[in-house]
């Protein structure tokens, strides 16, 4: 019976593409569901055995640990050099889309806090 290993919804390619050939390397046998044609199944990488899924993982687990090092490697130098975009940045490059996260925001506040003003105005 096959399990589960790991969901490929909203993954980039590259890691998809690596945990593959890493469960190639290991000789777990793997194989691959798809979204399907509407989007709305589950894109999914599963092992064919149910004895080979806690080594899998094992070896998941070891690879997103050393994947995540190496970002936060990257992103440090990126950084310490300049390269790294700041917030004033992101906001610069999609002003629209940041002046509409703030006035959602500002919304979402008012409609909390609108009650209780109402209510203290009231009393």
């Amino acid at each position: 019976m096959s399990a589960l290993l790991f969901k490929l919804r909203n993954v980039p390619d590259d890691e998809a593409d690596e945990v593959r050939s890493l469960m190639q390397q290991k000789g777990i046998e793997i194989y691959e569901t798809s979204a399907g044609n509407w989007g709305i199944s589950m894109p999914a990488i599963w092992v064919q055995h149910d004895d080979d899924l806690a080594i899998a993982k094992q070896h998941l687990k070891q690879y997103q640990q050393e994947r995540a090092s190496k970002a936060r490697e990257s992103y440090d130098e990126d950084r310490k050099a300049g390269r790294a975009p700041t917030l004033m940045q992101n906001v610069a490059r999609r002003p629209f889309a940041s002046a509409g996260i703030v006035l959602f925001c500002l919304f979402v506040l008012y409609v909390m806090i609108s009650p209780f003003v109402r209510l203290a105005v009231h009393s």
